[in-house]
């Protein structure tokens, strides 16, 4: 606790409240409008296969560890089915982080700096937006802080709690995600790199934290011996082409848009001068191997690996320790009176830009403020059509009762949510399906094509194809095939949102016993994709 004696211990107080206010104040602000997002917004469609993934409880996914679907189905066996249940969790972990980095900051240096870094923490778009959708970076950022958080204080004083604790995190992120594998690395190279690192061998401590995050690969090792390496093969090989690219030299210039670019800049300044500082131990060498190993390794892996997927989320957790050392190194960096310019400027831009965004995501839940963006052509199609294509879908069938199909597995999923799994929906064999990772798990779960052909050769159905999911020529191929999947192919009804940017056909026909050959043209599917306005 601050001294109160004197001017200076009053100023410090006062300081101290004022940072304490502003943290209370934007915490409570940002979490009434993710609050809001979380009601409104419709899955995204990765979200929605999690959500696919949480009806089907296991130790692990061809896509993903379990966390994200055990989550999913805390949330709706306690709120019940809808995206309140299913985001809870999520929102509730996401709102935790700013609280985390007080503590982090805290820790690492004084009171005053932890409400800085969580002021920061809030401001940093990525940061203080997370937890409005069900996805698993939000455990596993979670989690990294808390690990980062244990290691600084296991290492200082050597507390079997403290150990246990880094362990538990460091278990809890392994079942989010395989990305996990970087907080590992970064935790190996410090103590490879630094002198206080070295010393944490011998500490038993140590070794019980490896042991308890060892745990954590449980889950993952069974998962993927009974999927016969799905989830590893995904991750490791067939998502990434490891090869270089050159288009990936952009990534600083991502994450300068992600961040901001005069935070962005202040962030690598200030993980510079954590390098220069990391000799004199703690908290320095903690703070500099933790936030440029994900930054470094990240723009690194990025220029051979994934380049398709979104990406520019993954350096996240090592921004999140810079954001403590910020007020400290702008508190003694005396003369150098740009670095705080451009701090307060940065931050002030980043929660413009945040709040922008979150307002955008307001705008866009809303059907008619969608259409009006649509008609601008600045709403991802992305959250748009899944209920509309649920209320057409329910009625049809209504009309006449046939098996549910899917063109791809995100269509298939989104029509899932909205029906709660009250009805089996099979998907056809997308490339989408391969692509993402998701193909696996459809066959295991028997909802893949394969399945619909062999338990029900000839069936009639009503199949929904997503036009816009694939792209280019990859569509026509695509829409083109329908026609050997499915016999006796003809059009029902077309659903089209946002000024025509997004397109959702419904079609009859009957299981085809055998995929028949196909011919570019031939199909009903691709022309009426073609003459349609």
């Amino acid at each position: 606790m601050p001294r109160t004696d004197g001017e200076g211990g009053v100023s410090v107080v006062a300081s101290l409240a004022c940072w304490r206010a502003a943290f209370v104040t934007l915490f409570l602000g940002l979490s009434l409008v993710k609050l809001w997002l979380v009601l409104t917004v419709q899955p995204f469609g990765d979200e929605a296969f999690y959500w696919e993934e949480s009806c089907h409880l296991a130790w692990g996914y061809s896509d993903l560890p379990p966390l994200t679907a055990w989550l999913i189905r805390l949330g709706e066996s306690v709120a019940g089915h809808g995206l309140l249940g299913m985001r809870w969790p999520f929102l509730l972990l996401g709102s935790a982080l700013p609280w985390l980095l007080v503590l982090f900051g805290r820790r690492a240096f004084d009171t005053r700096t932890g409400w800085q870094a969580g002021v920061l923490c809030l401001c940093l778009p990525l940061a203080g937006s997370l937890g409005v959708m069900a996805m698993p970076d939000v455990p596993l950022t979670v989690a990294g802080v808390v690990a980062m958080f244990a290691l600084l204080r296991a290492m200082d004083e050597n507390r079997l709690r403290d150990w246990l604790l880094l362990g538990v995190a460091l278990a809890f992120c392994w079942m989010s995600h395989y990305r996990a594998a970087m907080y590992m690395l970064a935790g190996l190279l410090l103590m490879l790199l630094t002198a206080r690192g070295r010393t944490q061998w011998r500490h038993a401590g140590f070794w019980l934290a490896m042991i308890v995050a060892a745990l954590g690969l449980v889950p993952l090792l069974i998962s993927n011996w009974q999927q016969h390496g799905a989830g590893i093969a995904f991750q490791l090989i067939e998502r990434n082409p490891w090869r270089f690219h050159a288009d990936a030299l952009v990534q600083p210039l991502e994450q300068a848009v992600t961040c901001t670019p005069l935070l962005y800049v202040c962030l690598l300044w200030v993980a510079w001068q954590c390098w220069r500082r990391r000799h004199q131990g703690s908290p320095w060498d903690v703070l500099a191997l933790m936030s440029l190993t994900f930054i470094v390794v990240y723009f690194v892996a990025g220029l051979f690996a994934d380049n398709e997927r979104f990406r520019v989320h993954w350096p996240l957790p090592g921004y999140l320790p810079l954001l403590a050392a910020l007020p400290v190194l702008l508190h003694r960096s005396e003369g150098i009176r740009v670095w705080r310019v451009m701090t307060v400027w940065g931050a002030v831009l980043a929660l413009l830009v945040q709040v922008t965004g979150l307002i955008y995501l307001v705008l866009v839940a809303h059907p008619a403020t969608a259409q009006a963006l649509g008609a601008a052509r600045v709403v991802p199609i992305a959250f748009a059509g899944w209920r509309e294509s649920a209320d057409i879908a329910n009625q049809q069938l209504r009309t006449q009762p046939a098996l549910l199909v899917a063109d791809n597995f995100m269509m298939a999923a989104e029509l899932d949510f909205q029906f709660d799994g009250q009805r089996d929906i099979y998907t056809l064999d997308n490339p989408l399906n391969v692509k993402y990772g998701r193909a696996p798990q459809l066959t295991i779960w028997a909802m893949d094509e394969t399945a619909l052909r062999r338990q029900h050769p000839g069936a009639s159905v009503l199949l929904v194809v997503d036009e816009n999911a694939a792209r280019g020529r990859d569509r026509e191929a695509w829409l083109d095939s329908l026609c050997a999947r499915i016999d006796h192919l003809q059009p029902v009804q077309r659903l089209s949102l946002l000024d025509g940017r997004k397109s959702i056909a419904f079609y009859r026909g009957q299981v085809a016993r055998v995929i028949r050959e196909s011919h570019a043209g031939d199909c009903v599917a691709w022309r009426d994709y073609a003459s349609s306005p």
